[in-house]
């Protein structure tokens, strides 16, 4: 994460660009400087995630409850000392960085997979070395936040981006987080959270300008070095003969420095010496080996300017005035130097945009937004036509191609275009957001397709034609309300990072095909535009990780009709509408996107705050075949004996040993709930939030006692430590779960009735043909999910079949 090499650099070369401060301190001098002010510090919680939790064990499926205490004693620690904490998440993985995304996907599977052979050599969690954090911990995270009363946000862009313009724009105390970018981004101080200690609130602030005096920079410089050492939008391969390079004609090499310490210092002397001996007067391609990779640095370079801050890398022409459709232009000059850099004012958003130079033409172009990242980028002009043309990524090489016309292909392609509203927005989203929004073609063009758009396409097919429901969508999402529903709506593609599976278990299936059904039918809710028809939804792109997916394109996912009481109501309906009987209409959505219809009297029979719970029990019971008695009773003692427990005796509970069986039943579970976040926000919140939220319903070393002591055979009354309330309770949603089950055709049995050859197939028929009214057939082939192949071939709703 961050600029490569950067933060060994700083701790082992340059240990004085670190210095121990303290915030209560920091924050009273805040307060002298700014009277009547709130000293305010924007934390990058994406970073702080593996700080925060803090319980031994995290093997299980989480701690929950621990955490959520963790967080708590955080908060309530900075609030003390009258600090206020903004935290910001990712929102969505940009395209020019998914290549880095995937990488780490691939490492984590790795991991997980020494972390499983462990777990089956000596039947204990590994150390703290291996550590992984438990699924679903970012999105809960948000949710616990919130809960504390916390300003939480879900970013539009990368968030680190989003992190340091809030904290520059707000005058903010500093920044917390782990990420060397902060170092560059010319923003307010950047904090280490990895040194933080909260007893004293002491850490330690690494100080950009320090770091500038010792490689001899300004700070305006720092962009450039970071995008030739490598970063998340330049690959570390990029330029490394040219950093061997400078190394070579380097004269003065520390011995007390290691390899790459003399490399950062060398390519640091590089561009001190570029820039005294050419004052600006050379384009950035002609004093470096560029080559096919211009557009591509170009980015990265811009990928650091905040809003109204300019970059001297950038050639400019001096024309103290420049016309691109019409813009008020002024120049301002940078304060390191004598070089005047325009910046082009946007009619619109009064926003200053910094502009650069195409190297081929040589005009002024701006750095503007890349249509599916949100991201400020140069864009570059068509020299034929003379018009701006947005720049993208081509997967396969990794380089930016522009989005032109070609009479001979006329597919659609994704340019971004704005529509305006002025409705009003209902109570509870943000009235300060943009309600200009992107709207997208259709997503179902193959990624490595080269993407030219034809003069005769005079309507663009977009995921979403409403923009008031795009309005609601976004406020929900950069307020951390809901959960990828944005996603969906404006770019039709989504992502899942990694959970604790064992890829050489072929029983249990991934969470990414359990759940993928209820990701179908919300598509079809989101994108049908009401109704249920399926068949002009466009498919959605999935990065999902599963066992034997190299992650080298999108699985390409059709939505999936649902089957609604009074058929499948508009997102108007369900989202805006405040007439009577509009929540038995929401929740008669959410049980569709289960195929759960008939068993919402069982589901009200059990009612707060199980209810979630037994919802996502019986689909999980109906789709994976492998799961028996056993496990159903394990899950619902476990959430029982939850309700009356401190925290203190869950963190003193001690297991006999781990089963990897019940590692990955904990994690399927917990993906479980983060789906029914996606679920109840797609569907206007039927249910509470707190309903499902893990701490509410779910602890890993609980579960896995109950597991390994239903698996031994203990009686009902010892499951439920011999209470009769909970015993009584029991029964009731052991009985809701079973009844629903019968009715899918789907009885659950004690694994001591199996077969000795019960391999456990998966997952029922999905296809609309094999159901009747009465209920589903459960003949017929289907693929087993371990036969499922990776890539960007389309999944059709057929494929999901039970043998």
């Amino acid at each position: 994460m961050g600029v490569r090499g950067l933060q060994g650099f700083v701790g082992s070369s340059c240990p004085h660009i670190c210095t121990v401060v303290n915030f209560k301190d920091l924050a009273e001098q805040h307060r002298s400087r700014h009277p009547g002010g709130t000293p305010t510090i924007v934390v990058d919680a994406m970073c702080c995630l593996r700080y925060w939790y803090t319980p031994d064990s995290w093997i299980c499926g989480g701690q929950w409850r621990e955490y959520f205490s963790a967080l708590r004693e955080f908060v309530k620690t900075f609030t003390a000392v009258g600090i206020k904490l903004i935290f910001f998440f990712d929102g969505m993985v940009e395209q020019n960085k998914r290549d880095e995304w995937v990488k780490r996907r691939l490492k984590n599977n790795r991991e997980i997979a020494r972390i499983f052979h462990y777990i089956k050599s000596h039947k204990e969690q590994p150390g703290r070395n291996m550590f992984f954090i438990p699924s679903g911990l970012a999105v809960f995270t948000r949710f616990a936040l919130k809960t504390l009363g916390q300003e939480t946000r879900c970013s539009l862009q990368e968030a680190d981006y989003e992190v340091a313009s809030y904290g520059l724009q707000n005058d903010c105390l500093g920044i917390l987080g782990e990420d060397t970018d902060y170092l560059i981004y010319d923003t307010c101080p950047y904090f280490s959270i990895s040194e933080l200690c909260l007893d004293s609130l002491d850490t330690v602030m690494l100080c950009r300008e320090k770091l500038c005096q010792s490689l001899g920079l300004g700070l305006s410089d720092l962009p450039l070095l970071a995008c030739l050492l490598g970063n998340d939008v330049i690959p570390e391969g990029m330029f490394e003969s040219f950093r061997y390079k400078c190394l070579s004609s380097y004269t003065s090499v520390r011995e007390n420095f290691d390899k790459k310490g003399n490399i950062i210092l060398a390519v640091a002397d590089h561009i001190a010496k570029v820039r005294r001996l050419h004052q600006g007067e050379k384009k950035l391609e002609e004093i470096l080996p560029l080559g096919t990779n211009k557009a591509l640095f170009y980015k990265g370079v811009a990928s650091y300017l905040l809003p109204g801050q300019r970059s001297p890398w950038f050639f400019q022409k001096p024309e103290g005035v420049i016309t691109l459709d019409k813009p008020v232009v002024s120049i301002i000059s940078g304060p390191e130097s004598n070089w005047e850099v325009p910046m082009c004012t946007d009619p619109e958003s009064k926003q200053e945009v910094p502009m650069c130079t195409d190297p081929e033409s040589g005009r002024d172009v701006p750095v503007c937004s890349d249509p599916e990242s949100g991201q400020d980028v140069p864009m570059y002009t068509d020299p034929e036509s003379w018009q701006d043309v947005p720049v993208c990524t081509d997967p396969e090489s990794g380089q930016e191609i522009s989005l032109s016309s070609d009479p001979e292909f006329k597919q659609e392609v994704p340019m971004c275009m704005r529509s305006e509203s002025k409705q009003k927005l209902p109570v509870g989203t943000n009235p300060e957001f943009n309600p200009e929004a992107p709207m997208f073609t259709n997503p179902e063009i193959k990624q490595e397709d080269t993407i030219n758009t034809g003069p005769e396409m005079k309507q663009q097919v977009t995921m979403v034609s409403d923009p008031e429901i795009l309005q609601v969508a976004r406020a929900h999402h950069v307020q951390a309300e809901s959960y990828l529903v944005y996603n969906i709506l404006s770019s039709g593609e989504v992502e899942c990072s990694n959970s604790l599976e064992d890829e050489l278990d072929q029983a249990l299936p991934s969470q990414a095909f359990v759940y993928r059904p209820v990701r179908q039918r919300v598509y079809s809710l989101l994108l049908g535009g009401g109704g249920g028809d399926t068949s002009a939804c466009p498919t959605v792109k999935e990065w999902f990780v599963y066992s034997g997916n190299p992650l080298r394109h999108p699985d390409l996912v059709r939505p999936l009709q649902m089957n609604i009481p009074g058929g499948t109501p508009s997102l108007k309906l369900l989202w805006l509408s405040q007439e009577p009987g509009v929540q038995a209409r929401r929740l008669d959505t959410l049980l569709a996107c289960f195929d759960l219809s008939s068993s919402r009297e069982e589901l009200q029979a059990v009612g707060s705050p199980f209810e979630a719970l037994c919802c996502l029990l019986i689909y999980l019971f109906v789709q994976v075949d492998t799961l028996c008695l056993e496990d159903l009773h394990a899950f619902i003692a476990q959430a029982l004996c939850l309700q009356g427990k401190p925290t203190v005796q869950l963190v003193d509970l001690e297991l006999d040993h781990v089963d990897p069986r019940a590692v990955q039943l904990g994690s399927l579970l917990v993906r479980g709930l983060t789906t029914l976040v996606l679920v109840n926000s797609a569907c206007g919140f039927p249910w509470k939030t707190a309903d499902f939220m893990p701490w509410n319903l779910f602890d890993g070393k609980l579960f896995h006692q109950k597991y390994l002591q239903s698996e031994k055979g203990c009686t009902v009354e010892v499951l439920v430590e011999q209470n009769r309330s909970r015993l009584t309770k029991f029964q009731a949603l052991k009985s809701a779960v079973c009844r629903a089950c019968v009715k899918e055709n789907r009885p659950i049995s004690s694994r001591r009735h199996w077969r000795p050859h019960h391999s456990g197939r998966w997952g029922r028929q999905e296809s609309s043909s094999h159901r009747t009214s009465s209920g589903h057939s459960r003949s017929g082939q289907g693929q087993h999910w371990r036969d499922q192949g990776p890539g960007s071939r389309q999944y059709e709703p057929d494929q999901w079949r039970k043998y």
